[in-house]
């Protein structure tokens, strides 16, 4: 009897990026990190449906570690009893010496660690991009909004 060959079906994340739009209007980000992030099973499959939100989310450590607060996971939609708490704190996932340099520079400086973007990596894994953040003051975001504006009337004027 032939049977048609099982073929093992390789990992397709595609192109799942939440990005967090509002902070980079409100913080000036001075470093960036990538950090894992652990989940719960039902967590990681509303992500790859894209049913993640990082408004108004932020970093903050508990007994030198990492936490995020504030990112709301949507509940799986097929999921039962087991299913999550959208708004828990999630830990992140860090090289310890790059914990202690990020502590540190928050301690010292009265600076914020935001989450920047969430995305699915090659391997089918959850990661946090996260940066080490001073907010913004009101004319520094007037003047943001200034130069974009001036920017894009170069462009225009440079295509015509």
């Amino acid at each position: 009897m032939n049977l048609p060959k099982i073929r093992k079906m390789k990992k397709n994340p595609g192109n799942i990026v939440i990005k967090n739009r509002k902070a980079s209007h409100d913080y000036e980000f001075l470093e960036k990190f990538m950090a894992g992030i652990v989940l719960m099973g039902t967590e990681i499959k509303s992500i790859r449906m894209g049913k993640a939100a990082l408004v108004d989310s932020y970093c903050f450590f508990r007994n030198n570690e990492l936490f995020i607060r504030g990112m709301h996971i949507a509940e799986y939609y097929w999921g039962n009893l087991n299913n999550h708490d959208p708004l828990r704190e999630r830990k992140l996932l860090l090289k310890k010496r790059e914990l202690r340099r990020i502590e540190r520079k928050v301690k010292e400086s009265g600076l914020t660690i935001i989450a920047t973007k969430v995305f699915i990596n090659d391997r089918g894994l959850a990661k946090a991009e996260i940066a080490i953040a001073r907010g913004k003051k009101e004319y520094d975001k007037r003047e943001a909004i200034k130069r974009r504006d001036s920017e894009r009337e170069l462009d225009r004027m440079m295509k015509k």
